[in-house]
């Protein structure tokens, strides 16, 4: 049964949401700025966050992006998840992304331990976090000066602020929750463009009041951002400066590999699909599952070689059922791939009806327009903001019957919004 949604009603559950795990605080604080590289009339905005431990933790895991040009605080991030050394919070900036500047490594280091002495934590236990315009240094002077609303504006209660300071181009906040042991696990999320993780832009913060073991802890988070963020994309770039970060405080006792693998599986499941839902010129969701093939390697890449088909995309974005493009972009991955498969054993289905059974497609009339119906009622407006204005996908399945593994991926259409988003993002 699908949800539709109104904004009112929205901030209400996000509130809900973002009730903050025990021994964590939140603060934010927003400045102007005018970047060197591109001096204007009109000062830029820029948001900063910071979540931070009460007290310091080893309960920390990390993944980060593969991008063989990471920012500045990827470089850093890694550094710290291969330390081992406890770990204070982190401090997030939207607007520049801090990547490949001749002293972007250093202004990171400065900026997270100015913030360290403010708040009167250890040197180098704060994670700094950055996302926006890739290419631009940090305007660290007008950082420095906002620091005091920063700490002042420290609070306990709610993490809502936080999930606001550091949207770039979402058109809505991202929170999500799931009970953990004796605590809670609350997920904040940001991305909405050059999402195709490993991982894609985007920001996940995962805090819970309950502790884990460290090693066990990265082993699980890494599986898990394989099975769900890895498997979306919104338009097929990887970012240069994502990051997953899982902190635990400890306040509410201690869980297991179990425990922690399948309360971040529901977590990050959800958050994946919001990342989606919330692309840029995002009106159709479209969740991919893959049947029957040899490896989960194997579906994922077919699934993905589908979904990131602009033909397949710009077809649904018409609520147009072109469903050869889909075979085509399954059949291309395959051949350059030199899979094996039998397209007499294919079965492909949209919202429920077969469209390709056994080697041949299985189209009518009839068909054709109950699947343009079907895409014309998963349509968003992409313009939509503060909400999703639902919850509904268009669910297409290929069944291959040659194995066990499978896979779901999760994509969106290619738009005229998408377009223009893009154009004039630095405008």
């Amino acid at each position: 049964m699908s949800t539709n949604y109104h904004e009112q009603d929205y901030l209400e559950a996000l509130k809900t949401r973002g009730v903050m795990p025990e021994g964590f605080k939140a603060g934010t604080a927003s400045l102007s700025f005018i970047p060197s590289e591109r001096p204007t009339q009109e000062p830029y905005r820029m948001n900063m966050g910071c979540v931070l431990l009460d007290q310091p933790t080893h309960s920390v895991a990390g993944v980060f992006t593969r991008n063989a040009f990471p920012g500045a605080p990827v470089i850093i991030g890694r550094q710290r998840i291969a330390d081992a050394g406890p770990v204070s919070g982190l401090l997030v900036n939207n607007k520049i992304a801090n990547v490949s500047t001749k002293t972007g490594v250093e202004d990171a280091r400065h900026l997270s331990n100015r913030l360290c002495t403010a708040a009167g934590l250890p040197e180098h236990s704060v994670f700094p976090v950055s996302t926006g315009i890739i290419g631009w240094s940090l305007p660290v002077p007008d950082m420095e000066e906002a620091l005091p609303q920063l700490t002042a504006s420290l609070q306990g209660e709610q993490l809502l602020p936080v999930a606001q300071a550091m949207m770039t181009t979402d058109r809505y906040p991202k929170l999500r929750r799931v009970p953990l042991g004796d605590g809670s696990l609350v997920g904040l999320a940001k991305g909405a463009g050059m999402i195709e993780p490993n991982m894609g832009t985007m920001l996940i913060f995962l805090l819970t009041d309950v502790a884990f073991d460290r090693q066990e802890g990265q082993q699980v988070l890494q599986q898990v951002v394989d099975r769900t963020f890895n498997c979306i994309s919104v338009d097929g770039d990887q970012s240069t400066s994502d990051m997953c970060l899982l902190l635990g405080s400890g306040c509410k006792g201690r869980v297991g590999r179990n425990e922690l693998e399948k309360a971040l599986g529901e977590l990050c499941s959800s958050l994946a699909e919001d990342i989606v839902r919330n692309g840029e010129g995002t009106s159709h969701v479209i969740k991919l599952t893959v049947l029957g093939r040899k490896s989960f390697d194997e579906a994922r890449g077919i699934g993905k070689a589908v979904i990131n088909s602009p033909l397949v995309k710009t077809a649904i974005y018409g609520n147009d059922p072109n469903v050869g493009r889909i075979l085509g972009a399954a059949g291309d991955y395959l051949g350059n791939n030199d899979l094996p498969v039998d397209a007499g054993k294919l079965t492909i289905t949209i919202g429920g009806q077969t469209v390709f059974d056994r080697g041949s497609f299985t189209l009518d009339k009839k068909k054709e327009a109950l699947l343009a119906d079907y895409y014309t009622d998963a349509a968003m407006n992409p313009r939509l903001k503060g909400y999703p204005e639902h919850d509904r996908s268009v669910e297409i399945t290929l069944d291959f019957h040659q194995g066990d593994a499978k896979a779901l991926v999760l994509g969106s259409d290619l738009s005229n919004e998408y377009v223009h988003e893009n154009a004039d993002y630095r405008s």
